[in-house]
């Protein structure tokens, strides 16, 4: 592979529909379902909440080599006539914790992110893993 092309990944994800609608969403392993809703409980609760994620600072793989986690972009796909198709927009993972949307009282925000690794150097083969977690946060 040459260094510097883009390469897709995959996922162990398994969620293909929408918890709120039962309505199929993505495509996995090539696609990741991320969704948040947020309903507050009583008038006092803050009005909205936020949507992060965290990375390790690295994937790695079994003999202990390391790929940036800054390596890794998404993009979004939004369902079929979605008015918020950017509802959690695109981006690149920081190598710590990263806001990604704000979730209003009320409100689902969701969409499948497609992953792809920069590939700016070369690196020993093998499967490098890793784990992110998206966290809904109120204040």
């Amino acid at each position: 592979m040459v260094s510097g092309t883009p390469v897709a990944m995959t996922s162990n994800s398994t969620q293909s529909v929408s918890p709120y609608d039962n309505f199929t969403v993505c495509a996995p392993p090539a696609q990741v379902y991320v969704g948040a809703a947020y309903q507050r409980r009583v008038a006092a609760d803050p009005g909205t909440a936020t949507l992060q994620v965290t990375s390790p600072a690295n994937l790695v793989n079994a003999d202990g080599d390391a790929i940036p986690f800054t390596e890794i972009s998404w993009t979004v796909s939004a369902l079929g006539g979605d008015a918020n198709p950017n509802a959690i927009p695109a981006g690149t993972f920081n190598g710590g914790t990263q806001t990604l949307t704000t979730v209003t009282q009320g409100t689902l925000r969701e969409n499948c992110h497609t992953f792809a690794y920069a590939n700016t150097a070369v690196r020993p083969s093998g499967t490098y893993t890793g784990r992110v977690t998206y966290t809904l946060v109120t204040p």
